[in-house]
């Protein structure tokens, strides 16, 4: 009896794993939105990827000696699509709602699914997740600030960019190691940008801790429930449940910041949920296929 009742158990409990990681994910990028007024979303994307690289560098704890030129390229690459990624992303939370803001995002990997599945039912769910997208206005994209979009869009090339980097550093680094170095090189990067965006903030430890907190809520808790996760889900069925994202995204915007959408909005939202996963459905078992990450943002 104990031992049918396992097999079934574990995917359940995988799920549900996957769904608190992405609840956390959505509350910390929140909390985060929440700071803008005081740090600017340059000084945040900052405190995030800062507490993320001290945090992961004590992890993984890297080692540096003995690497390959062509390994210390693709964590760069990695690192500099991490701050770009976040970068762009903050930059769009404030000018657009959470849940718009990580739909446009998801267009990114959706995008690059449908690339490399190259079948004729990957262009259905490209047309699919277009109509979501035009249905994102609300019946008129003017309601929607353009730079706000055009961020957002950033993101979303950059997430695939990152997909990409990911891939080819977890084939160089064993572990967490390629991401820790990537985040503290992200880290780096942003540190300029978010003192001069943040300025004396940085110098309250109320807000530090805050910052800490995003990180953890972001980046720590979900990471650990994902690999978890993945030990009992298949890489299918663990790219559908991440198309939940924009769903949790506008559930945490409507909760924790009050950002209500119009029901044209919900349904854009809903049909680009759909042509993610059926871009990642479509797409699964195919050997020539990188695996779709979730994004650090």
């Amino acid at each position: 009896m104990t031992g049918r009742t396992a097999p079934l158990s574990a995917p359940g409990v995988a799920v549900g794993l996957v769904a608190l990681g992405l609840a956390c994910q959505e509350v910390g990028a929140a909390i985060a939105v929440m700071l803008f007024p005081h740090t600017g979303p340059l000084g945040m994307v900052m405190l995030r990827l800062v507490f993320s690289a001290v945090i992961l560098m004590a992890i993984a704890r890297p080692r540096l000696r003995g690497r390959t030129r062509g390994a210390w390229w693709s964590v760069a690459r990695l690192g500099i699509a991490l701050a770009v990624m976040n970068g762009f992303f903050y930059l769009a939370l404030e000018r657009l709602a959470l849940g718009v803001t990580v739909t446009i995002e998801v267009l990114g990997p959706l995008t690059l699914s449908i690339l490399i599945a190259r079948t004729r039912a990957s262009w259905v769910w490209a047309g699919t997740a277009l109509l979501g997208v035009v249905a994102l206005g609300g019946g008129g994209w003017e309601r929607l600030d353009p730079v706000g979009v055009a961020c957002a869009l950033g993101a979303a090339v950059s997430w695939a960019f990152y997909i990409r980097g990911q891939a080819r550093v977890g084939r160089d680094f064993p572990k967490l190691e390629g991401l820790a170095l990537a985040m503290a090189i992200g880290a780096l990067l942003s540190l300029p940008f978010g003192v001069v965006a943040a300025g004396p903030v940085l110098l309250r430890p109320d807000f530090l801790a805050l910052g800490a907190a995003v990180a953890i809520l972001s980046s720590t808790i979900p990471y650990a429930l994902e690999l978890v996760a993945l030990r009992r889900l298949t890489e299918a069925t663990f790219g559908v449940l991440m198309s939940l994202a924009p769903a949790t995204a506008a559930l945490a915007g409507l909760v924790l910041l009050g950002q209500a959408l119009s029901w044209l909005e919900v349904v854009g939202l809903a049909l680009v949920m759909v042509a993610s996963a059926g871009a990642v459905w479509t797409s699964r078992g195919r050997p020539d296929r990188d695996p779709v990450a979730e994004p650090v943002a």
